[in-house]
C-alpha cells in the first residue's frame, strides 16, 4: 500500500491530525538538515532553522495550497529561517551549488554539484577532496545571500526556475539572472583558487614549457 502525500498529510493535519506533524518531520529531516547546514555553515543553525520551519509549519499549515507540492513550499520556508538567523547572528550564511569548476588532478572536469555531494570520502582520495572542499567554501562566501539561495533551490532541490520564482515571490527573469550571477562568480573564485594550488596548470595554459 502506497505511503499518503505530503499533502494529503498535510490536509490530515489541519483537520486535526496531529500525528502526522512527525510523519512528515521524518520524512524531511535528512535532506532539510543538510539543505539548511549547507546553506548556514553551521550545524548549529541548521538545528535552530529547522525547529523554527516545522514551528511556522504548524502555524501556516492551514494557508498551504495542497493542489501545490508541499516540499518547495516547505524549503522555501527554511531558507527563509536560514536567513532570519543568520542575520539576528550577524554573520554570512555559508554555503550554496553548480557549475563546471576546474580539473580534478586527472584533466577530468569537476562540476560544483559534484563537490557538494561528497559523503564518506575513501582514504586514498580523503586529502584532495578536502582541498577541493575547502575551495568551495571559499569561493561561494563571495556570494550573496540571495545568489546562494537561488542556487541550493535550483540545484539542491532541484526546482525548477518558475517553482523558485513562485516560492520566493520574484520575477522569472529575477531567478535567470541571479542564477546566471551565482554560477559565473562562483566559478570565477574558484578557477581562481584552483590555479594558486595548481600553478602548472596555469603555465600550461599560457603556452610556456614548465621548468
Amino acid at each position: 500500500m502506497a505511503e499518503p502525500s505530503d499533502e494529503i498529510l498535510v490536509a490530515r493535519y489541519v483537520k486535526g491530525d496531529r500525528s502526522v506533524l512527525r510523519v512528515l518531520i521524518d520524512r524531511h529531516k535528512h535532506d532539510m538538515l543538510r539543505f539548511l547546514t549547507r546553506l548556514t555553515g553551521s550545524q548549529d543553525a541548521a538545528e535552530d532553522a529547522f525547529q523554527d520551519t516545522f514551528l511556522q509549519f504548524h502555524l501556516a499549515a492551514h494557508k498551504f495550497d495542497t493542489k501545490r507540492r508541499f516540499k518547495p513550499w516547505i524549503f522555501t520556508i527554511a531558507a527563509n529561517k536560514a536567513r532570519d538567523a543568520m542575520r539576528k547572528k550577524g554573520r554570512r550564511p555559508a554555503l550554496g551549488l553548480s557549475a563546471p569548476v576546474g580539473g580534478n588532478g586527472n584533466g577530468a572536469p569537476i562540476e560544483f554539484v559534484d563537490l557538494m555531494e561528497i559523503s564518506g570520502p575513501r582514504p586514498d582520495e580523503a586529502l584532495q577532496e578536502r582541498e577541493q572542499q575547502e575551495m568551495v567554501s571559499q569561493a561561494m562566501d563571495s556570494l550573496t545571500y540571495t545568489l546562494r539561495e537561488v542556487l541550493l533551490l535550483a540545484y539542491f532541490q532541484k526546482l525548477s526556475y518558475a517553482q523558485i520564482a513562485d516560492d520566493l515571490d520574484i520575477p522569472l527573469g529575477t531567478v535567470k539572472s541571479r542564477l546566471h550571477s551565482a554560477v559565473a562568480s562562483f566559478a570565477k573564485r574558484y578557477q581562481e583558487l584552483y590555479l594558486v594550488r595548481n600553478p602548472s596548470v596555469s603555465t600550461h595554459a599560457s603556452g610556456e614549457a614548465p621548468e
